[in-house]
């Protein structure tokens, strides 16, 4: 399991926690505080919790109320089928990745300890919402290529055929007569939404090789149980890992 290193977490729901993953009912278990009753968030960053947790849901495609909580609990097989690349937080990309992969999710309500010490991630509320907002972008690139390069294709394809049909239109009721930029634009407009969909196609490919390697690595981590002091190999029983 993980949790973070400000002790913001209650210890005592840890057995809360983990116990979805050993009914074997989910493989994820994320602990959601109660965001309304914590007295030392101000309502702007409650907002900003709600919002980053709809975006993520979105991005994800599950139903994980609170996000960018740190205190979770992971089975094994799940571990080994993450890969995290971002170097800010990992609490919103290993919840994308796993809804991008199917991994089974649940979450479960915890208790919140008194503030002892300001987070060290970040030093106020907007590089907060800075560094989350390009930590969600890049996590959905990567794991939704082809989706993010057709909707930038998109935003230039459809002005580039309005700017066409405009062109024909003026074309057959008066000649199209001084109307000769559009079609220019329009071309030009078309051309940049060819090349992004090409990206987005590409991106896709390397995507699949990326997902291959992933499942790769992940079998070969299941297969091979971790060392103990002595040198022998045997299945650990918890874990617990402190964050930030």
């Amino acid at each position: 399991m993980n949790t973070d290193a400000d002790n913001q977490y209650c210890a005592d729901d840890i057995p809360a926690l983990c116990q979805p993953i050993l009914q074997r009912r989910a493989q994820i278990v994320i602990g959601c505080r109660p965001i309304g009753e914590i007295d030392s968030f101000s309502p702007l960053k409650k907002a900003l919790q709600r919002l980053g947790s709809w975006v993520v849901r979105k991005a994800s495609g599950s139903d994980i109320p609170n996000a960018p909580s740190g205190f979770r609990a992971y089975s094994r097989d799940a571990a080994a089928r993450l890969c995290v690349i971002n170097t800010y937080t990992y609490t919103l990309e290993t919840i994308i990745q796993a809804g991008r992969k199917r991994i089974p999710m649940a979450a479960v309500p915890v208790r919140v300890n008194r503030v002892t010490r300001p987070s060290r991630l970040f030093r106020g509320i907007g590089e907060y919402v800075s560094r989350s907002a390009k930590t969600i972008l890049r996590v959905f690139v990567i794991y939704a290529p082809l989706r993010f390069f057709f909707t930038l294709a998109a935003c230039c394809a459809l002005p580039g055929f309005a700017g066409i049909r405009r062109f024909l239109y003026f074309h057959a009721t008066d000649g199209g007569g001084g109307h000769i930029q559009s079609l220019v634009l329009s071309a030009m407009l078309l051309a940049v939404a060819t090349i992004r969909f090409a990206v987005g196609i590409l991106a896709d490919l390397i995507a699949a090789d990326r997902s291959l390697l992933e499942d790769i690595r992940a079998r070969d981590l299941s297969r091979t149980p971790p060392r103990d002091e002595a040198g022998s190999r045997e299945k650990p029983a918890l874990e617990v890992v402190s964050a930030g």
